[in-house]
């Protein structure tokens, strides 16, 4: 045979199929442990598609045992989508706050309680407050997945691992089906709240089977756990050298020595200076300000306007940020806040008069002007000036 010897019995090996076995043997395997923590982490995108499912056939009963309109239905059946896209946005924050697998466990609980509400339904108006609650609960499932998926898988099999949640939601769908078919022949108005409230059983097993699997690498280390991210990077990637590798990747974008081998303590410096400037500026300013400037019957209903409209502002932030940044970048966003900023000194600094010594009288007169407070605030310094005079 052409490239092969019989020396003493022995068999020699073309360099080829050294080549050969050797890349062969070099050849990563499939990650058991990535793959199950990826695949429970996914299930729980499979009750958005069950939602879907189980929607289609579930409101031909709902139709006929709640008396609704059509419109009606199509709301029902669309608004859950707006409600995920909630859900999604601010799950951002809160898988920061609390991390990958616990915001998935927080998913499962409020799908459930969402499930539960929706099955129990006694009218259109409580079926909402259903959807509502699980498509807040779905959209936390959806970011949380693939985000955690993500995070945990090795290089070479990212692109398959995070494909789960989209499978999940086929099947969820495909067992929506499965639901109306086995539910159909009860009575109306049993059958499509079982259907509804079917979703809630698979998240009570859920709960429990994610907090199993380890927290993401990423947030573990940005919270400063460099060791129990190195043990959940050894467990999930390929080798160990890929370990050390992400492990270095993710301390130099956290910020963080890459020889700090133990548990740090990680300081978000731009986060830090910016909450040291809000706390000695708008944090309490805004709530001194807004007490000083009504008039004392009217002082409970501004301070309720005033806190009502600073809580819709932050919440408008909150829930927009990620979507803001991905749009515009981080710098982009922050240049935005900038500029609105700037704007708002200037709104102050022309607009709103000082209040500081002055009575509630005299700042009433002073915000009878919107512009031309200067002026009045100057005369009533003069008239005081004088009447100080003549008092002497």
């Amino acid at each position: 045979m052409a490239g092969s010897g019989h020396e003493n019995g022995a068999i020699s090996i073309r360099p080829a199929d050294n080549l050969a076995v050797f890349e062969v043997s070099k050849k990563p395997k499939k990650n058991k442990f990535a793959l199950g923590c990826a695949m429970l982490a996914s299930l729980t995108s499979m009750l958005l598609g069950y939602d879907i499912g189980v929607m289609s056939g579930a409101i031909i009963f709902i139709k006929k045992d709640l008396k609704i309109n059509d419109v009606q239905i199509e709301i029902l059946v669309g608004v859950l989508n707006l409600y995920c896209l909630v859900g999604s946005i601010v799950a951002g924050n809160i898988a920061d706050w609390i991390g990958r697998r616990y915001t998935i466990v927080l998913a499962n609980v409020i799908i459930f309680v969402g499930s539960l509400f929706m099955g129990f339904s006694v009218n259109y108006a409580f079926l909402m407050v259903g959807r509502f609650i699980a498509g807040i609960g779905v959209g936390f499932a959806i970011m949380g997945a693939v985000l955690y998926n993500a995070e945990i898988s090795p290089a070479s099999s990212r692109g398959f691992l995070t494909s789960f949640p989209e499978v999940c939601i086929n099947v969820g769908i495909l067992l929506g089906y499965v639901s109306n078919y086995a539910f159909s022949k009860l009575p109306t108005r049993i059958g499509w709240r079982l259907m509804l409230g079917a979703g809630a059983t698979p998240s009570i097993f859920l709960v429990f089977a994610v907090l199993a699997m380890p927290e993401s690498p990423r947030w573990l280390v940005m919270q400063g756990k460099l060791g129990e991210a190195k043990v959940v990077l050894e467990k999930t990637l390929d080798t160990k050298e890929e370990a050390q590798l992400r492990l270095n990747d993710i301390k130099e974008a956290a910020g963080i020595p890459q020889d700090s081998t133990g548990d740090v303590v990680v300081v978000q410096k731009r986060n830090q200076l910016k909450r040291a400037f809000f706390a000695i500026g708008m944090g309490p300013i805004a709530g001194i300000y807004t007490s000083k400037i009504f008039p004392l019957k009217l002082l409970a209903q501004g301070i309720s306007l005033g806190v009502a409209v600073n809580r819709v502002t932050s919440g408008i932030i909150s829930m927009t940020f990620l979507s803001l940044y991905q749009a515009i970048t981080i710098g982009g966003a922050f240049f935005l806040f900038a500029g609105i900023a700037a704007v708002g000194w200037l709104f102050f600094n022309i607009c709103l008069p000082e209040t500081r010594g002055k009575t509630l009288e005299e700042t009433e007169r002073l915000f009878g002007n919107l512009v031309g407070w200067r002026e009045v605030d100057k005369k009533m310094k003069e008239d005081n000036t004088k009447g100080a005079t003549h008092g002497q």
